[in-house]
This record gives C-alpha cells, sequence and structure tokens, in this order.
C-alpha cells in the first residue's frame, strides 16, 4: 500500500476550557472506538499540556496509508466542532505531489461562527461593507478571533483604510503569531507604507510558516524580492525570484498571471549584478510570458532590455 507524506498545520481558538475538554474526550473516543488507534495524530500532537483554551499545530509532518489519513481527518472534524473561531490545513502528499487538501474550521451555529462564515462569504461575492460589518459582529461575540480580524484588515486594506487594517492585522497576529494570511496582510500595509525593510521580515514569516503547495508562498517571495529591490538588496531579490521563476504553476494557478513580473524583476536583480546574459536572458522570458494579465508593460520590458544589452563586441557574464 502507498505511503504518504502529510503535513498538517492549524490554530483553534475555544470559548471555555470546558470546550476543549470536551473535544479532548470526543477525539480520544473516535480514536479508541471508532478508529482502533489507527491515526498518525495522537493526544499529544494536538491538545496543549498545560491546559488553556487554544489548540496550536505549528506544523506537523508524518507519513501515513490512505485509511489511516481518512481516520485521523475524521478525528480532527470532531475537535474543530467544537471550537468556535480558527482552522486546521491538511495535505496529502505522494513523492512531492499534492495528492489532496483537505480545510477543517468551525461549523456550529453559534453567533460567532455563523457571523465569520457569513461575513467570509460577503467577502468573496464583493459585498465588503455589509462582510466588514459581519466579521465585526463576529469579533464582538468572541474576542479572539483572529480570522475575523484578518479578513476584516483585508476589508481595510481594500478600501485604503492602513492605520485600521494594521490594527486588524496586530490583533490577528497577538492572537495566532504563526497566521500567514495576516502576516501576508501586514506585510502589504508595510509596503503600502513604503516601509520595505519590515514588509520583508513579514513575508519571511509568511513563507516560513506556510508551505510550496500555497498560493500564499510564493506570493509571498515574489513581493519579498521587490521589497529587496526597492532596498537595492539585488542579491536577497535575485535569491528569492531564482526560486520563483523555477517554479512551474498552472495556469489556473492566481501565481501564474504574475510570472511575467517575476521575469521582469529577475532581469533587473541580474542586471544590477551585472550578470547581463542572464539578466537579457530573463527579460525576453519576461517580454515572451504567454499571459492574460499585463502586470508589466512590454514597452517597459522592452526598456530595460535596451539597457541590458551589453555594447557591440563585449561579452555578458
Amino acid at each position: 500500500m502507498t505511503t504518504f507524506k502529510v503535513i498538517v498545520s492549524g490554530h483553534l481558538e475555544y470559548n471555555s476550557p470546558r470546550s476543549i475538554e470536551m473535544a479532548q474526550q470526543q477525539f480520544q473516543q473516535r480514536v479508541d472506538v471508532h478508529f482502533k488507534q489507527d491515526v498518525f495524530l495522537k493526544m499529544e500532537d494536538i491538545f496543549p499540556a498545560e491546559g488553556g483554551t487554544v489548540v496550536d499545530i505549528t506544523r506537523f509532518v508524518g507519513q501515513a496509508q490512505e485509511r489511516t489519513w481518512r481516520n485521523t481527518i475524521g478525528a480532527l472534524r470532531v475537535v474543530t466542532d467544537y471550537a468556535i473561531a480558527g482552522g486546521v490545513h491538511a495535505w496529502k502528499l505522494d513523492e512531492g505531489a499534492l495528492v489532496s487538501y483537505e480545510y477543517l474550521e468551525p461549523r456550529g451555529d453559534k453567533t460567532a461562527v455563523q457571523s465569520f462564515l457569513r461575513g467570509r462569504e460577503l467577502l468573496i461575492a464583493g459585498r465588503e461593507g455589509e462582510a466588514k460589518e459581519a466579521l465585526s459582529q463576529a469579533i464582538d461575540k468572541f474576542e479572539r478571533h483572529a480570522l475575523a480580524y484578518e479578513r476584516r484588515g483585508h476589508i481595510n486594506l481594500r478600501l485604503g483604510n492602513l492605520p485600521d487594517a494594521l490594527y486588524d492585522f496586530n490583533k490577528s497576529i497577538s492572537i495566532n503569531p504563526n497566521s500567514p494570511e495576516a502576516l501576508f496582510g501586514r506585510a502589504m500595509v508595510y509596503v503600502q507604507q513604503k516601509n520595505y525593510q519590515a514588509a520583508a521580515a513579514d513575508f519571511e514569516q509568511v513563507a516560513k510558516n506556510s508551505i510550496p503547495h500555497q498560493s500564499i508562498f510564493w506570493k509571498a517571495r515574489r513581493i519579498k524580492a521587490e521589497c529587496h529591490l526597492e532596498l537595492e538588496e539585488f542579491s536577497k531579490a535575485e535569491f528569492e525570484l531564482k526560486l520563483v521563476t523555477k517554479r512551474q504553476f498552472d495556469k489556473t494557478e492566481s501565481n501564474y498571471q504574475w510570472q511575467r513580473r517575476a521575469w521582469y524583476n529577475y532581469g533587473r536583480a541580474l542586471l544590477a549584478l551585472n550578470r547581463t546574459k542572464d539578466a537579457v536572458d530573463a527579460l525576453q522570458k519576461a517580454k515572451n510570458w504567454d499571459c492574460d494579465g499585463e502586470t508589466v508593460a512590454t514597452a517597459e520590458i522592452e526598456a530595460m532590455l535596451m539597457k541590458a544589452q551589453p555594447p557591440q563586441g563585449a561579452v555578458g557574464r
């Protein structure tokens, strides 16, 4: 039977110690009675030894067969059922290729849960004002709702309310310091404020707290490189963009449309490092990139190519 690599990462918030105790009891019952201990996550891998109202699975990496994977996901669903906020990500990989992904989150009838879910749906629908109101209601009902702060922060960022966005992202991070989404949002605020050093530091944490099978991992790498370009840290920009441009994205993946810009910036970094031949190659790839999104104008690429072309007879490195 095939053995898969499994990765689990999550953060769950409970409204009382009693709620987390019930989650523990139900988890252990499922493991003992229904799944006969055939799970890859044990009690100590999930729940804090000192008690409290928070479950943090920073990143668990292990091996599991298909049945063990299904059993563990089933047991984790019980854990999320008793939570009031947060979520758990789980990935199943076969020789580096993503086979299955699960996202588990609270779905109960508590007002904080339903307000958050409604706010998220309204945000996806583009109804930002109503979404913000629903997310604020979730926060009113449960003050430690890190995800509600994070989503509200993104609304404020879109609306240009940078101080409010920064407040929301900081609140989210204070509750869940490992949230790549909240760290990414705060980094984008810093970019808007031209605080590129702080932005780059947050983008680095985004990459550390996510995995390459998540879009946000590559978004952080790409925009971090742009921060390094602004800071004239060309070697650091080159390092990030070398990784990004080597990545093969499916055309349906959001990062695909940004590869033209990534190749262009890679050329800029290489040119600043006097690697002229490599810079020209990168800029040509940017110019020829087949992409609907005009993330950088062809005229800009051609202007940079003219700058990059060595004088007649010169040999580029």
